[in-house]
């Protein structure tokens, strides 16, 4: 049957940057490049079906503090949900500054989410490094409202979707982790997959590239056509363009913001309060970053692999 669609103007959609690239992607990884502004140049009208996606989700990061910019992205997301409601929420971890103590959890998560916990949305969490400081964030892995389940990696799935939640800290125990992650990757049969953690691997922020995760997880990624990786740590949003067949979203302006740049593999980035939003149809996802005003700021297409 021919599906009805509409046309959207896709920003910067640039795609299939391979690490045959990356000698040159460090050498101007905290640089202000041109590439963006061609990248600009090559806008292209994607076609987007009319009808309702498969599934929605958002994302937010180091949304944690309790304070009036948390609560500002807060209210966006609940406006967001009127309008179009979402069954989930990724949190990118930093859910409790400054130390992860599970006695503010109040204030830093039940009362600025609290309606769409009445509405039903289960929020999926993962630790950050804020989060380990107070008993290693065990509390935070049994917390049910953060539906860990007592473990700092995880998978669920939601379909179209399979989500993988890790522990990408400096203590976490990165032989097994790395060992389960490359199991539950390889059994799954997901047309969507969908990695998320604290810790960057391609940011344009105060971090900027991770050396120690790219090796890590980049080629379990590729390998097993990961084409999402969310994250937090830094305090901005960011969007990729796709790198071997994954798109890098950061969304960690979920309570506060830091000044961001732009690197060659950079699609989109911006120092504003914000959460992300996906729209998952069976062969795209739309990616839309939104301000605490619910204007869409940014709005980028993943296609699946």
């Amino acid at each position: 049957m021919k599906i009805k669609r509409r046309k959207f103007l896709i920003i910067s959609t640039l795609g299939g940057l391979t690490f045959a690239g990356l000698g040159k992607i460090l050498a101007n990884a905290n640089s202000i490049t041109t590439a963006n502004s061609a990248a600009e140049l090559l806008n292209s009208e994607i076609e987007i079906p009319a009808e309702e996606p498969l599934l929605r989700f958002v994302s937010i990061g180091d949304t944690g503090t309790g304070a009036e910019g948390q609560y500002a992205v807060a209210k966006a997301m609940n406006q967001y949900y009127q309008e179009s409601s979402f069954p989930l929420v990724i949190m990118a971890g930093d859910n409790i500054y400054n130390n992860g103590e599970i006695e503010k959890i109040n204030l830093v998560f039940e009362r600025p989410y609290q309606f769409l916990l009445e509405q039903g949305v289960k929020f999926h969490a993962c630790l950050g490094n804020h989060d380990i400081r107070t008993e290693n964030g065990v509390p935070q892995t049994l917390y049910p409202n953060f539906n860990m389940q007592g473990q700092r990696y995880y998978t669920f799935r939601a379909d179209p979707v399979q989500y993988f939640a890790l522990d990408t800290n400096g203590n976490a125990d990165w032989e097994t982790e790395l060992a389960w992650l490359e199991t539950e990757l390889s059994q799954s049969n997901a047309a969507w997959k969908v990695v998320f953690g604290h810790h960057q691997l391609y940011a344009s922020g105060a971090y900027g590239f991770n050396k120690t995760l790219v090796p890590k997880l980049t080629p379990l990624f590729k390998k097993y056509g990961v084409q999402l990786y969310i994250n937090g740590h830094e305090h901005h949003y960011e969007r990729t363009n796709s790198i071997d067949g994954t798109t890098y979203l950061i969304s960690g302006a979920g309570g506060g913001t830091r000044p961001v740049e732009r690197s060659s593999w950079t699609a989109y980035s911006a120092s504003r309060l914000s959460f992300a939003a996906y729209d998952v149809y069976p062969d795209i996802i739309v990616v839309k970053g939104i301000g605490t005003d619910g204007t869409i700021f940014d709005r980028g297409i993943i296609l699946r692999q």
